[in-house]
């Protein structure tokens, strides 16, 4: 997200300010900070504190919970990308003794592991991380309730295991590797393990009476890599736009794409949500959202990135519970997806080098069956194959170097696409998956599995 724009519109800037307003009035939260990036620059940062005078700034940190998952899920990614491990490695191959069988580098990431969603008791939310030295210690004595690879079960103690793994592999600890993997490449300076000021306290809210209470503040150990971080509106905006375009410094495109490629099916009554490789996804006022929600005692979080629209946004309150701070944060993204859509770029036709002739020559009607489609060409020498009319799969494919191309999402995820050519060099068929595309629909000359009647179509 590189372009430059102007500021938001006034009304835009109205109608975000009333959002958070509300949410801090109605949430009864001490504070609430939130702000908003488009196209990779903040645009807007509001707050709200019940002190006049102090509101927070975009450099006021506040604890973001499990936010910090992402954090650890991008610094696994990196070291798949290194060749370091495989995501289908399990995990015993890099961190032996842990005693969860052949669960996978990436059902950790994806939740769906089989592990257990915490630590035995005490919570360890609101106790010191001194209660567990080891990995052993947060996982118990039945470490994974649930059949591995079956189903989504949120697991905080899974993310322990991936920032112990990041720390064997690495030769550092789990802090040093965030710092010199994602947080210095990315200028995320107020991003950090333990509080710096300014920062915000925490407070719980009494639920019945307009009293506070303020949360401890504990050090997580080991569980750090499950939701121990701080940051602020600046710099969580700046991770947000990473999450958007990947930054070869961190992470490339293609790898941050992956990471949002559903891992897993929704929770049981979860229609709207999913996840992917460390990162939540959701469905909301018809666009999918990306990133991740956060809470610990006195501190609420969320951040989510409409890649679509080129809009990302940060939430947080200072409160244990009240405000609904990921709705808000989507709801932020909604005011300015409507108020000021995108603006598409200005066409422009493919360059010479895209244009081929022969590419060209495959362009138009194709038929699966009797079922038409359209093939276009794509900048890059990609193409789209998409239904011409009624219901069909659409989907869109990326050349390979070997010839032909790789679909990129739907149905045709990963499957092949090729031309199959005659023995006198001319297109016969197109073949997607075994999926014969023709010129004509039943041609009795293509190559139609299960051949053609020979007497041809005809009427009743």
């Amino acid at each position: 997200m590189t372009s430059s724009f102007e500021a938001l519109l006034p009304s835009t800037e109205r109608a975000l300010l009333h959002r958070i307003a509300v949410a801090q009035t109605e949430g009864r939260a001490p504070s609430f900070a939130a702000g908003v990036v488009r196209e990779g620059k903040a645009v807007w940062f509001g707050a709200r504190s019940c002190v006049d005078g102090h509101e927070p700034d975009t450099g006021t940190q506040f604890r973001i919970g499990s936010i910090t998952k992402v954090f650890t899920a991008v610094l696994v990614m990196r070291m798949r990308d290194e060749g370091l491990l495989g995501l289908d490695d399990p995990l015993e191959k890099h961190l032996p003794g842990t005693g969860v069988g052949e669960v996978t580098i990436a059902q950790l990431l994806s939740h769906s592991a089989g592990l257990a969603a915490e630590t035995p008791a005490p919570w360890w939310e609101r106790s010191s991380g001194t209660l567990r030295p080891e990995p052993a210690d947060v996982l118990g004595e039945r470490p994974t309730p649930h059949p591995a690879g079956r189903l989504f079960h949120y697991s905080n103690p899974g993310y322990t295991l991936l920032g112990s793994l990041v720390e064997a592999v690495r030769g550092v600890s789990w802090e040093e590797a965030l710092r010199g993997g994602i947080l210095e490449p990315l200028g995320l300076t107020r991003t950090t393990l333990r509080p710096v000021a300014p920062h915000a306290g925490g407070w719980a809210v009494h639920p019945w009476a307009d009293v506070m209470l303020p949360e401890p503040l504990e050090d997580l150990g080991i569980m750090a890599p499950a939701g121990a971080l701080w940051s602020t509106v600046g710099d969580l905006g700046r991770f947000a736009a990473f999450l958007a375009e990947g930054d070869d410094r961190v992470l490339c495109r293609a790898s941050v794409e992956e990471m949002r490629v559903p891992a897993v099916p929704p929770a049981a009554g979860d229609a709207e949500g999913g996840y992917g490789l460390g990162l939540q996804l959701l469905r909301r006022d018809g666009r999918t959202l990306v990133g991740h929600t956060g809470s610990l005692p006195g501190f609420l979080a969320g951040l989510w990135v409409s890649v679509e629209d080129g809009v990302a946004a940060v939430a947080f309150a200072n409160a244990t519970s009240g405000p609904l701070v990921p709705t808000v944060a989507a709801d932020l993204i909604r005011i300015v997806a409507e108020a000021e859509p995108r603006i598409p770029e200005p066409w422009r036709p493919l360059s010479e080098a895209e244009a081929d002739p022969e590419l060209l020559a495959l362009t138009g009607p194709w038929y699966w069956g009797t079922s038409a489609y359209g093939l276009r060409v794509s900048p890059g020498g990609g193409v789209t194959l998409e239904p011409l009319r009624g219901v069909g799969r659409r989907a869109r494919f990326r050349p390979l170097p070997e010839g032909g191309w790789i679909g990129l999402d739907g149905y045709y995820l990963g499957e092949t696409l090729r031309v199959v050519r005659r023995p006198d060099g001319s297109v016969s068929h197109l073949d997607l998956g075994s999926f014969v595309f023709t010129r004509e629909p039943y041609g009795p000359e293509d190559a139609v599995p299960g051949g053609v009647d020979e007497a041809g179509w005809r009427g009743l």
